[in-house]
């Protein structure tokens, strides 16, 4: 194979063998070398033309957008937060890639759709949302480094005058790292010298009781200890199997919200998002247990068991399509052993930076058609998946399957890793994916964000769920494969079901508690 790089970099790779991120044996007396870094596996692997993954963020502007600010921001802080946001990615003779560093004008990454004037604020939000899922759909050019922003300078709603999509390739780093790098050109609206915090996303945990003698309180701690091992043993070695089994020889069937039609991640979509109240996903959190993020699965789950039971209504819809069905979520899950955002020194200082990030699945409820739904406990789709993830949470099936990735990278090189990836995608029917958002409300430029939120394209799946909190507001993005699933019914059915869990949970109606953003 004829190599596509440069002497320099060749030359460097006698000298540089590892391929672990952070892994710099750049030698001084050649100034050239220090322009190459090695791409980790992890993000070879969702940048090949099997899988190529990219992180979409969507900030709404309170006011029209100035785009001199915005531009000056972007070369003074995105630039600096890592070599990669000026690297482009070369692959040399034995098919390994390489981050080469680049001269960048930041306005080659810019792009200002131009729409007809004096339209109403719906047919340009119809604008946008074709526009969304067109540049979705295109592929970021190569000979430039991995991301790009666009600029819509149009009216959406009556808090958006303007909107910043920012559209970065996985491969830059996961959501944390993006969103990260995002916020921090995003300053606090009350006091920009002030830093972003976030919400907590520790559980309560019950301390045990001092009643108990020493002896016996030793006892009870030591035999805890002993269940713990051995269930996290077990848990461990179950949950791993299961996983590579789904994604090598299981497959979920076809159903309302899984086509399984190959190449589905080159297909058209619509994107379609609902928030929720933070104060109110609590308020269900504190009456069943678990996390946050145990409640907002639980919302995914039950509100596709409803979108399912709706379309089963029309008498077209095979019974296949709706009966009790094998269907499976897959949860990406944050592998760094921190919690919450740390700031751009602690990311590059502590190797924090790039894609660190592994997935466990969950079964998602199903019930047939003939089920009388009065009998469906709404929360039993919470507390299912809550049991489910701190059963995974407590095992190390979600690092083992890191060290899987790893091991066949070893072997066989990124594009086997990127082949199994796209497998344990392909045969599921959803992935969701939360991140925890400022509490603040922000600025970018001197213009205040109204809302913030993302999502991923590039998937091999018809229904890809990504959750972002911002001000106390938690946005569901729902991008599906446009023509099979109905977005707005699915859209309706998620609020439906988080009204429903709440009523369940707390004994009252939602006031305020769930809005579309369109």
């Amino acid at each position: 194979m004829a190599s596509n790089q440069p002497k320099e970099a060749q030359a460097l790779l006698v000298e540089v063998e590892e391929e672990e991120v952070g892994v710099e044996k750049m030698h001084d007396h050649d100034d050239n070398l220090l322009l190459y870094q090695p791409v980790s596996p992890s993000s070879q692997c969702i940048h090949t033309s099997i899988l190529s993954l990219c992180i979409i963020a969507i900030a709404e502007s309170e006011i029209p957008i100035n785009l001199s600010k915005i531009l000056a921001t972007l070369n003074d802080d995105l630039l600096r937060v890592n070599s990669r946001f000026s690297s482009i990615v070369v692959t040399d003779h034995k098919g390994l890639q390489w981050w080469k560093k680049v001269e960048v004008d930041v306005k080659d990454h810019v792009v200002v759709p131009s729409f007809p004037s004096g339209l109403s604020q719906e047919t340009y939000t119809q604008h946008f949302k074709n526009y969304l899922s067109n540049i979705a759909q295109d592929q970021l050019p190569e000979k430039q480094p991995l991301w790009e922003m666009h600029v819509f300078m149009y009216p959406t709603s009556e808090n958006t005058a303007g909107t910043l999509v920012f559209k970065m390739h996985h491969a830059l780093g996961d959501g944390y790292s993006i969103m990260g790098a995002l916020f921090s050109c995003l300053k606090r609206a009350d006091d920009p010298s002030l830093p972003l915090t976030f919400p907590s996303s520790s559980g309560s945990s019950k301390s045990e009781s001092l009643s108990s003698s020493g002896d016996q309180l030793m006892m009870k701690v030591g035999l805890k200890k002993m269940v713990r091992f051995v269930s996290g043993f077990w848990n461990s070695a179950a949950g791993f199997a299961w996983s590579v089994l789904q994604s090598t020889l299981l497959e979920d069937d076809q159903t309302v919200i899984r086509s399984g039609t190959p190449g589905v991640e080159f297909m058209p979509i619509d994107v379609t998002s609902v928030a929720f109240s933070l104060d109110h996903i609590r308020q269900v959190k504190s009456k069943v247990g678990g996390t946050v993020n145990d409640v907002v699965v639980g919302i995914v789950f039950y509100g596709t068991h409803l979108y399912s039971q709706a379309v089963a209504v029309d008498k077209t819809t095979t019974p296949s399509r709706t009966s009790n069905s094998r269907r499976t979520a897959l949860v990406l899950l944050n592998t760094r052993m921190i919690n919450g955002y740390r700031s751009l020194e602690d990311m590059i200082e502590k190797d924090l930076w790039g894609n660190h990030f592994s997935f466990i699945h969950l079964s998602i409820p199903s019930y047939s058609t003939s089920t009388d739904q009065e009998k469906v406990d709404p929360l039993s789709f919470i507390l299912k998946a809550k049991k489910t993830i701190k059963r995974n949470r407590n095992s190390m099936s979600i690092y083992l399957n890191s060290a899987l990735l790893r091991l066949v990278g070893s072997i066989k090189g990124p594009e086997a890793i990127s082949q199994y990836v796209h497998s344990t995608m392909r045969n599921t029917s959803m992935a969701i994916s939360n991140l925890a958002g400022p509490v603040e409300k922000m600025v970018i430029a001197e213009h205040p964000i109204s809302n913030i939120y993302f999502m991923v394209s590039g998937c091999p799946q018809s229904l890809l769920c990504t959750i972002l909190s911002y001000m106390g507001k938690l946005t569901l993005v729902m991008t599906t494969e446009r023509g099979f699933i109905d977005s707005q019914l699915l859209a309706s059915c998620m609020k439906e079901a988080f009204k429903k869990i709440f009523e369940e949970a707390c004994g009252k109606d939602i006031v305020d508690g769930t809005n579309s953003s369109y």
